[in-house]
């Protein structure tokens, strides 16, 4: 089962001020994302905090989530702490068993560093075989060490489990270049989480955006993904912006949420993982804001409902 292609953020966690999960702020937050068009989300990511979320929490967030979400939205959610195999596939059923559309595995818990891609691919096999038909995805995520997957691998995992995402963060359109052919014959998106190589990826097929920067102005990347072909002028303009944007980030997530909440979003900028924003960080992102507004005014991104706080 293809999801697909488009924009999938990867969805932050609200929290209160006293640090416990905010639940009554994620429909709003879902909400928000849907207005501006993704295809989906990718939630209990690094993005999430995981590492400071315990199953509990996790498994709620899901719960939550699913719940109010719309029909059409894909629920991609990963959720995976764990580097022990039996801990983290009873954790990754748990997950399943909440009826999101996917889920995706962290590629560097599933083997160590030093381990080769026969012990990696056997891993995965076996998590893959425990969650039966459920569609499945693989981020390459930068910690706790970066296990980029070589073009081989992924014709390998066409034969062991229904992998139907891959997170990409080899930020190299030519490496994306070689691994596609691979994604594309066992039926896999791949969906770049780099800004700066997002158009040439694109442009090579890639099918589509999961980063951090769907959590500030996903709108604007929806637009890219779905009119780069049909106006490479403006394609080229507004990936332009975006580079320079990704690189006005300041304390993430604490500086996502801080954006969120300006955006009408009820939830505050509070972060387990100890990320704090100063009074230059706020300035920062209200200069990148107006800036994303006037994108927005030119690519006609924005949304429905407009309900973006008074400064």
């Amino acid at each position: 089962m293809p999801i697909p292609p488009g924009v999938y953020p990867t969805m932050v966690t609200p929290f209160t001020g006293d640090l416990r999960v905010d639940y009554g702020a994620l429909p709003p937050l879902l909400d928000w994302y849907e207005q501006r068009g993704v295809a989906g989300l990718f939630a209990i990511c690094a993005s999430s905090e995981i590492a400071y979320l315990s199953f509990e929490e996790r498994r709620l967030i899901l719960r939550a989530l699913m719940r109010a979400k719309k029909p059409g939205t894909v629920m991609l959610a990963s959720g995976h702490v764990e580097s022990d195999p039996a801990l983290f596939i009873r954790e990754a059923q748990g997950f399943a068993n909440e009826g999101i559309d996917g889920y995706v595995f962290i590629a560097s818990l599933i083997a160590a560093k030093e381990e080769g891609e026969d012990a990696f691919l056997r891993r995965l096999e076996s998590a893959a075989k425990a969650l039966g038909d459920m569609p499945l995805g693989i981020y390459e995520c930068p910690g706790p060490y970066k296990r980029l997957l070589p073009p081989e691998t992924i014709r390998r995992m066409g034969d062991i489990g229904n992998f139907v995402f891959l997170k990409d963060t080899t930020c190299d359109v030519d490496k994306i270049k070689a691994k596609l052919p691979a994604a594309q014959g066992i039926g896999m998106g791949l969906y770049n989480a780099n800004t700066a190589t997002l158009l040439g990826s694109l442009r090579a097929g890639c099918a589509g955006f999961s980063g951090v920067m769907g959590n500030f102005h996903p709108q604007l990347y929806v637009w890219l993904c779905g009119h780069f072909e049909e106006n490479p002028a403006l394609a080229e303009r507004l990936q332009a912006f975006l580079s320079e944007a990704f690189l006005m980030r300041r304390a993430y997530p604490a500086d996502a949420k801080y954006c969120l909440h300006r955006e009408g979003v009820p939830m505050g900028w509070a972060c387990r993982s100890g990320r704090v924003l100063t009074p230059e960080d706020k300035a920062g992102m209200e200069q990148l804001m107006r800036l994303a507004r006037e994108f927005e005014e030119i690519y006609g991104t924005a949304a429905a409902s407009d309900t973006r706080r008074p400064e």
